[in-house]
């Protein structure tokens, strides 16, 4: 049954198809390592039985051949004591006659019973030479195969690993891209425009803040100048009527008509 076994199994392996097999794959390259395993076992098994069965076929053929040579040696004593029985008859002495003559009957009865034996072998011969022929030829299918099997796996190994090292590779250029958003350079550039426009706004505040101090300086510098002058009109100084500055203004409302009455 083991023999069987594992001669069906050289049968259906030598005839399985390995694309078929990876395409229904989850994961070729796993499925090939296990693969390459299994078939070097079975190869290893498939040898053991297959010499095994060459052993038995040449066991076969040594008993046919020596069934085949005691049939020729028992043939030529059977010759042998007839003649010698007819050596006897011719010389008148009939009893050795009578005994070499049944040696003779003897000896080709055994013929006959070796020549039986290996005409009965050749049958058995032919069918397990026909066997091994088959298993021979189904084991270097097998091996074949697994020439196959091993090609294949070394070449996806060597794709896959091109694959990663493309991948990494993309990985790092994009992600150096200034022009690519999502990138690290993109988020570090994003995050510097943010602070440079805060920056630009604090400035702008800062300098609208200034200008209105500097509006209020203004302001004050010509209510002191005012003062100034009033005061010198009332001391009867007339060069002070007379400085160049601003015109006057008061933080009070003038009504004009209060001119019209001095």
């Amino acid at each position: 049954m083991v023999k069987q076994s594992i001669f069906g199994r050289i049968a259906q392996l030598a005839k399985a198809n390995i694309n078929s097999l990876l395409d229904n794959a989850e994961d070729p390259q796993k499925m090939l390592d296990q693969m390459v395993r299994d078939y070097t076992n079975n190869i290893a098994e498939a040898e053991s039985a297959v010499a095994q069965t060459i052993g038995n076929l040449r066991m076969l053929e040594d008993d046919y051949n020596e069934d085949v040579k005691n049939a020729h040696d028992w043939g030529n004593k059977a010759l042998a004591a007839s003649r010698k029985a007819d050596e006897f008859r011719a010389a008148g002495d009939v009893a050795d006659a009578e005994k070499f003559d049944n040696l003779a009957k003897v000896a080709l009865q055994r013929q006959m019973a070796a020549e039986s034996e290996a005409k009965g072998a050749e049958p058995s011969i032919a069918s397990q030479r026909e066997v091994v022929d088959k298993l021979k030829t189904g084991l270097e299918q097998m091996k074949n195969k697994l020439n196959q099997l091993t090609s294949k796996r070394n070449e996806l190994v060597a794709r896959s690993k091109t694959a990663a090292a493309q991948s990494q590779v993309h990985d790092a250029i994009k992600s150096i891209d200034i022009m690519d958003p999502t990138s690290e350079v993109g988020r570090f550039e994003e995050k510097i425009r943010r602070e440079e426009a805060k920056v630009r706004g604090q400035q702008e505040l800062a300098a609208s803040s200034l200008d209105a101090q500097f509006n209020q300086l203004e302001d004050l510098g010509e209510q002191t100048e005012i003062e100034a002058r009033l005061a010198a009109l009332k001391a009867g100084n007339s060069k002070g009527a007379l400085g160049a500055g601003s015109p006057a203004s008061s933080g009070s409302t003038v009504d004009e008509a209060d001119f019209d009455k001095l």
